[in-house]
């Protein structure tokens, strides 16, 4: 009785065999390779996300402010288009905007990114004070407290006429006047031929003041080493790899002042006449940081399809913008 009790109790007490260790560590493999996979599932998931979540942020960043600026484009205060415009910068000099080319331009790219040029007013415009001349040489006056500095690029403008100038006095501002001449600042004022600082006329009342500027959009490498879209030079918003254009042309005869809508869509290089431009179709595409979120990924560009040579992730922001100062 006894001996078969230790007997009993020596085989309770026996160890896992090497078929048992073996199962058990198969089990254990399989579990830490779930484990592994669902970790690895995980950082794939984040790093997805904040991807796109810096693709959206990117993208409808600088496709809001390219927006606005593409529709305000064109604004001449009340002389209405370009061909009523005097353009008094000294075009020899650094800092030179041609206005006389109108409120549009750009370059088509080819394989490459497009530029993009828009030109004219943008604020709401200082009233126009007395006394008025009696020269085209005289100071244009205006209320004190107009937020006008000096060297600020101007436009002066009623019904008839405009004329863009450089503000040459020291005091825009405090003093509310507005000089106009000659050989001072960057790109400075030329003036008409046989009065240096003389404007193509004498403004009344019904003129207004307006800020004007000339924007350039292209794209080039970053601060960070990322592409970027720079407005005027100046960095906008990195992690925008491309800028794609097409001009909408209205090609209604000018005797119906135009319908106000595109007929066709065309790059720079195929517009007949940029006068013509009512409506702007662009896309930006923006890509992630990390070069480990995608692999090979296709997407389309304004009619163009593209597969990436990468593991970057992309997204596509396309608008088009009518030109409010060319609409009906």
């Amino acid at each position: 009785m006894n001996t078969f009790s230790s007997l009993t109790r020596r085989h309770h007490e026996a160890g896992l065999t090497l078929v048992e260790i073996m199962i058990a560590m198969l089990l254990s493999v399989i579990l830490l390779g779930g484990v592994i996979q669902i970790s690895s599932g995980t950082k794939a998931t984040y790093r997805t996300n904040e991807a796109v979540a810096q693709l959206q942020e990117n993208g409808r960043f600088a496709t809001e402010i390219l927006a606005r600026d593409i529709r305000m484009a064109d604004f001449w205060g009340c002389a209405g288009n370009i061909s009523k415009v005097t353009n008094n910068l000294n075009s020899v000099a650094a800092g030179y905007i041609p206005f006389e080319n109108g409120g549009l331009g750009g370059t088509e790219g080819g394989a490459g990114p497009d530029t993009l040029v828009l030109r004219g007013g943008y604020d709401s415009g200082i009233q126009v004070d007395a006394p008025y001349g009696p020269l085209p040489s005289a100071s244009i006056k205006v209320p004190a407290g107009n937020g006008l500095d000096q060297f600020d690029i101007v436009m002066i403008s009623d019904c008839t006429s405009a004329d863009v100038f450089q503000i040459s006095n020291a005091d825009p501002n405090t003093a509310g006047n507005l000089a106009h001449n000659a050989g001072v600042g960057s790109p400075g004022n030329k003036g008409p031929a046989g009065c240096l600082n003389c404007l193509s006329r004498v403004y009344a009342g019904d003129a207004t003041v307006y800020r004007v500027q000339g924007i350039t959009y292209s794209i080039a490498p970053g601060s960070s080493g990322q592409p970027a879209l720079f407005r005027n030079g100046q960095e906008l918003v990195d992690g925008i790899e491309d800028l794609q254009v097409l001009y909408g042309e209205d090609i209604d005869p000018p005797a119906t002042a135009g319908s106000g809508s595109a007929n066709y869509y065309v790059p720079a290089d195929q517009v007949s006449n940029m006068d013509n431009v009512v409506s702007i179709r662009f896309a930006l595409v923006a890509r992630s940081y990390g070069n480990n979120v995608a692999n090979g990924q296709t997407y389309n560009v304004l009619g163009t399809s593209i597969t990436s040579n990468d593991n970057r992730l992309r997204q596509v922001y396309t608008a088009t913008i009518g030109i409010r100062n060319r609409l009906p």
